[in-house]
């Protein structure tokens, strides 16, 4: 099934853009008014003989599944790493897998939270960091910020973990720009399994806030690698992968036998 959102002013408008782009046939799904007017969301029923509809949706790569090679890379290492996404895409958790590489590899990160609004959010990463041996650093503002990351010594990984931004909020949006712009490097944390459509809708708004880096998470539950394919291609490149709640173990580079294997739909 494939899902539209439409935005406009007033309920008429949006259902009027619906009809126009998916005809008579769509099936409306959601409705929301907010004060920038209704966002209503939409799809349009898959064929019978279709089992898999979205596959239809994933993006095209070469003949034997790889992507190419300008898709992949590692995650950056010439400034700090800000972890950004939705509420619940993982991001803490993998700030603390990406903290716990670090001092396996005897490096000591600076590790800083700017996520003040969900609820234990501070001590959750704080007593992991403990467990690590390291100190954790609240930034509420970007005054805050800068002069935790002033702290860093060159060289030094530095690992910034943020609060859930909704990408289509302008004052989410607005918020997380002010604190981070500028800083270092915004990398999408995105949770893999979702629709593919939604996927590069969502990576394309993260893309736009500066966004260059996608990391997926929880690929040990998600179905097919589909929707990881998909928020590439709005200008990201695939670095690793979450692939369970190990935090030693569960962070995998992303290869192109990986994402050859995870569009089989088995296990990497």
């Amino acid at each position: 099934m494939r899902l539209s959102v439409f935005r406009a002013p007033t309920m008429a408008q949006a259902m009027a853009a619906l009809r126009r782009e998916l005809g008579d046939d769509a099936v409306l799904l959601d409705t929301r008014s907010g004060r920038g007017g209704v966002e209503i969301t939409a799809a349009i029923p898959p064929d019978e003989d279709d089992d898999e509809p979205w596959l239809a949706n994933v993006p095209a790569v070469p003949a034997d599944n790889r992507p190419r090679d300008n898709q992949l890379g590692p995650l950056p290492e010439d400034a700090p790493l800000f972890l950004i996404g939705t509420p619940g895409a993982g991001k803490t958790m993998t700030c603390v897998k990406l903290a716990t590489r670090h001092v396996l590899a005897g490096r000591q990160p600076l590790v800083v939270t700017t996520d003040g609004e969900r609820a234990g959010a501070v001590e959750q990463l704080g007593a992991c960091m403990r467990a690590l041996g390291l100190a954790l650093a609240v930034a509420g503002s970007r005054t805050a910020l800068v002069r935790a990351l002033e702290n860093a010594v060159p060289g030094q990984p530095v690992l910034v973990d943020t609060a859930g931004c909704n990408p289509f909020d302008d004052a989410r949006v607005r918020a997380l720009l002010g604190l981070i712009h500028g800083l270092g490097h915004p990398v999408l944390v995105q949770p893999g399994g979702l629709c593919p459509e939604e996927a590069e809708e969502e990576a394309r708004a993260f893309h736009a806030m500066g966004a260059r880096h996608l990391l997926p998470t929880r690929m040990d539950v998600a179905r097919r690698g589909g929707s990881v394919l998909a928020a590439a291609r709005a200008g990201l490149t695939l670095t690793e992968a979450g692939t369970g709640p190990d935090p030693a173990n569960d962070l995998v580079r992303i290869t192109p036998d990986w994402v050859a294997t995870r569009l089989q739909g088995r296990s990497a």
